[in-house]
């Protein structure tokens, strides 16, 4: 069948071949002034290129790195028309205006381009002559998009929108967004770009591009664009186990000490802790900003502080940034080099003292990520400083990098790969991936994982969480940060986080609260909201500045807040059996942690637009709690600069007698379809309608959907402490479902050598059997006995002993 295929692509383009040239890839043309050529990477991913015609065009994607496969096409020609066909996209070429269409093999029209839509307008790049490119699209009116990276807009659909897509603080540019219709584009350019819908077209303008350069992906369905999106521009890697557990931060512990203590408090507390985070300054004044060594001498032994950390069970992870202080080694090493930018990036004082004294800069530059020499020094520094010491992974921070009041002159800045202003939305790519690429040099015996502050297409292949920037501790901001993480996720990177609570909290501190902001009860009632949304975020990081985030700041055991927040570390721990299972998906099956309703309800057109519920996973629908209840909902203003810069405007101080133990409600749209279980009570409801519910503030509306199989791991103090040899696996009924338990040795790679295991879970609702099938794999210290309790909403319970061989339980 494919050399029948193959022998027909030959006869039709030779009746054609005045008006197109076939590739090996696809065809060539010239259409409207312009060279154009489409290219079959595989039969669902299809490159367009086009060059004004009198120029060659040779590119090195930074984000793409698959190559073209052997793809069979047939090629056609009649009237004016090109159309190219694969196995799953139809593509036409109109040869008079250059308009290239896209369509399913059932001729299911997908997305064209607007007629005359593509414009190249001539730019002198700092001396190089190139353009400023644009592409403009024809969408279905009521055709909801998603994904262009993260955005603090609060819309969860991007129609109607308009992004300045840059690099910023609480901003992730990618280029990239994808239709409800099961399709997807890449804008493959790394200029500062101009992203607009409108009922007219939806349009990507980039200041530099020697071409028109996009990638078209049709994946029948959310989850299938993603895994093409993750084909072309890299797979994910597995996380360790312990970086789903709860992690404790704050800007900034001060000394080892201090670190120290606030594990040990949480291990004399019985509150679960996996990892800790020391922020800046550890390495002492500005002058050695990013020395990336313990200078500091409040940190008199930082491989003591690492192993003590460790001895009590814990992980920890360093700030590191793109920019370097003028009294540093790898300032030296890369000032000789040319190696370092002027831009105006943070610091910019030299003093510490606030309100800074910019008469004393700091002459912090940022390292020009996009050279390789520079990423191999950057490396040396941070392997020779910090893990050597035993640091666990890396806090990136200012990985867009920092750009303050930019203008020409920075965008002029030579890179390695040209003027800054060409590569700028690709420098997260290229630092976090030069350390990801380095640790995996260096040793497989521990996963690298980096938590950092930017990112741009591809970089889910480099280990890295991205958290969303320095927000301000408001209701709004909160609001934002559902669909922002939804919207990254849809692009294609799956691990993402924010700021538990919110960066900039001194709003919190005045009055009575000045010493002590989370006493302030209108703080206590967003921080434990925010919290419960981070227990279903791919990392539940509690982190900020101003008001410390600790537990015990909030009080004591007994008292509402408390409770409620050790209450939800809790539950992530038990779901951790579950989180790491998605984690496997995700790595092996391209699947996604966050995922918006439309993901798994594209039929459902109520859900295409609701921006403040998510599924976690297959089976867990969450609906956060993000509008005061029991306080007043104070209105905070604040940016990365402002916050920054401490200027405050209000006086926050709540109400008298705050009643935190009150029952409140909330509605909840429970998306068509399944039948849905309520978490906390078992009730079973139908889906496709608005409820109202009842919350506390220990409680957040959480349904399970139908047919789910879910294992609930045993409390502990983290995430290794216990082997999952006694699980509690809970059984939806109500449809056919499936679950596979993943295990493995949780932080080497010995998982891509086969070091795994996975047991699969089968539920059969019209035979009411459950089936838990033979353990395929094996890996060192697996369980070779286990017991499963299997619980049904209703109470019934069966318990089985299992060491590895297919049993069948019937209810």
């Amino acid at each position: 069948m494919k050399e029948l295929f193959l022998s027909l692509c030959f006869c039709s383009v030779s009746t054609f071949a005045q008006s197109f040239q076939k590739t090996k890839t696809g065809i060539k043309t010239t259409a409207n002034g312009n060279s154009i050529e489409i290219q079959f990477y595989d039969p669902s991913i299809v490159r367009v290129i086009k060059v004004p015609d009198s120029n060659t065009y040779v590119k090195e994607s930074l984000s793409v790195v698959l190559s073209p496969a052997k793809t069979a096409f047939k090629a056609s020609g009649s009237a004016n028309i090109v159309t190219v066909l694969s196995e799953k996209v139809k593509v036409t070429l109109d040869l008079t205006t250059g308009k290239v269409g896209f369509a399913s093999v059932s001729d299911t029209g997908l997305l064209e381009e607007k007629t005359n839509g593509t414009a190249f307008t001539p730019f002198n790049d700092n001396g190089t002559a190139t353009y400023t490119v644009s592409q403009s699209f024809v969408l279905e009116k009521e055709e909801p998009i998603y994904g262009l990276g993260q955005h603090q807009s609060g819309t969860l659909n991007q129609r109607n929108q308009k992004y300045h897509l840059e690099q910023g603080n609480v901003e992730d540019a990618i280029t990239f967004f994808q239709s409800v219709k099961g399709y997807g584009i890449f804008w493959d350019n790394y200029a500062p770009t101009e992203f607009t819908d409108d009922p007219d077209c939806t349009t990507f303008t980039s200041q530099v591009g020697d071409a028109v350069d996009y990638y078209f992906m049709y994946g029948g369905n959310a989850d299938g664009v993603i895994a093409n999106m993750r084909k072309l521009t890299g797979e994910v890697p597995l996380f360790p186990l312990w970086t789903y557990g709860y992690w404790q931060s704050r800007e900034r512990y001060k000394s080892q000490a201090e670190l120290v203590e606030v594990v040990k408090k949480y291990r004399e507390l019985g509150v679960p802790l996996d990892g800790i985070i020391q922020d800046w300054q550890y390495w002492g004044n500005n002058y050695l900003w990013n020395a990336m060594d313990f200078l500091n001498p409040e940190f008199p032994d930082g491989k003591k502080m690492v192993q003590d950390v460790h001895n009590l069970n814990a992980h920890m992870i360093i700030s590191i940034w793109s920019s370097f202080g003028p009294n540093t080694k790898q300032y030296g090493d890369m000032d000789a080099k040319g190696m370092l930018f002027n831009i105006r990036t943070w610091p910019e004082s030299g003093s510490e003292i606030w309100p800074p004294k910019m008469d004393y800069p700091s002459g912090v530059r940022v390292y020009d990520a996009y050279n390789p020499e520079a990423r191999d020094i950057y490396w040396e520094h941070a392997n020779n400083g910090l893990f050597a010491t035993g640091i666990d992974g890396w806090w990136m921070d200012s990985t867009e990098p920092d750009h303050f009041h930019p203008n020409d002159a920075d965008y002029n800045t030579k890179t390695f790969l040209g003027s800054f202003r060409k590569v700028r939305n690709a420098y997260p790519l290229m630092t976090v991936g030069g350390m990801y690429d380095h640790q995996r040099k260096t040793t497989s015996d521990k996963r690298v994982f980096i938590l950092t502050r930017s990112a741009f297409a591809g970089q889910q292949r480099y280990g890295a969480n991205t958290w969303s920037g320095d927000t301000g501790s408001s209701w709004d901001a909160l609001r934002k940060q559902i669909p922002a993480g939804l919207n990254f996720s849809l692009s294609g990177i799956p691990h993402w986080n924010a700021d538990i609570g919110g960066f900039f909290a001194g709003e919190y501190k005045k009055g009575k609260y000045a010493d002590k902001g989370a006493q302030n009860p209108l703080y206590q009632e967003l921080y434990v909201r925010w919290l419960q949304f981070g227990t279903f975020t791919p990392m539940m990081r509690s982190h900020g500045t101003d008001i410390p985030r600790e537990i015990y700041q909030f009080g004591k055991k007994g008292e509402p807040i408390f409770d409620a927040i050790e209450k939800f570390i809790n539950l992530r721990y038990t779901l951790l059996p579950y989180i790491y299972a998605t984690s496997w998906q995700v790595s092996a099956h391209q699947s996604t942690f966050m995922r918006a309703l439309s993901m798994d309800f594209a039929q459902d057109k109520k859900g295409w637009d609701i921006n403040n519920e998510y599924m976690f996973g297959k089976s867990i629908l969450v609906a956060p709690i993000v509008n005061a209840r029991y306080t007043p909902e104070a209105v905070v203003n604040v940016n990365e600069e402002s916050g920054w810069n401490k200027q405050t405007a209000i006086e926050n101080n709540a109400q008298a007698g705050v009643d935190f133990t009150a029952e409140k409600t909330a509605n909840v749209y429970l998306p068509a379809g399944p039948s849905w279980y309520d978490f906390w009570t078992g009730e079973k409801i139908n889906g496709g309608q608005e409820i109202n519910v009842k919350t506390k503030i220990d409680m957040i509306p959480l349904y399970i959907k139908a047919g789910s199989i879910l294992p609930i791991a045993p409390l502990m103090q983290y995430a290794t402490e216990k082997k999952w040899d006694d699980l509690e696996i809970r059984l939806y009924p109500g449809a056919d479902g499936t679950f596979v338990l993943y295990e493995d040795e949780f932080d080497n790679y010995n998982y891509e050598k086969g070091a795994y295991t996975e047991i699969a879970f089968s539920w059969n609702d019209k035979t009411k059997k459950l089936t838990i099938g033979n353990r395929k794999g094996a890996y060192n210290g697996m369980l070779q006995n286990r017991k499963f309790r299997v619980l049904l909403p209703s109470g019934e319970e069966k318990t089985v002993n299992y060491n590895g061989k297919k049993i069948t339980l019937s209810f």
